[in-house]
């Protein structure tokens, strides 16, 4: 009889350990509420170019990546 009771404890033990896995890990993350936030930081024209600049000089990137951002963000800054 001893046996048939540990054996019933460890099956409800295992019964509560994967329904609590389950629960918190399951599809949802456990319910928890995942907030996304758009940060916006505005720059003026100046401190992008100097930005640009900055890239370009580093080798970030080409010459010619460089004299199509500057443009476009002059485009983009002349139709705010």
């Amino acid at each position: 009889m001893k046996a048939s009771r540990s054996s019933i404890f460890a099956g409800m033990l295992m019964l509560t350990l994967l329904t609590s896995l389950v629960g918190c890990c399951g599809p949802g993350g456990g319910g928890a509420k995942v907030e996304s936030k758009n940060i916006t930081t505005t720059k003026s024209l100046g401190e992008q170019l100097i930005d640009l600049k900055k890239a370009y000089e580093s080798g970030a990137i080409t010459e010619d990546q460089y004299n199509d951002l500057k443009k476009k963000t002059i485009e983009q800054q002349s139709d705010h």
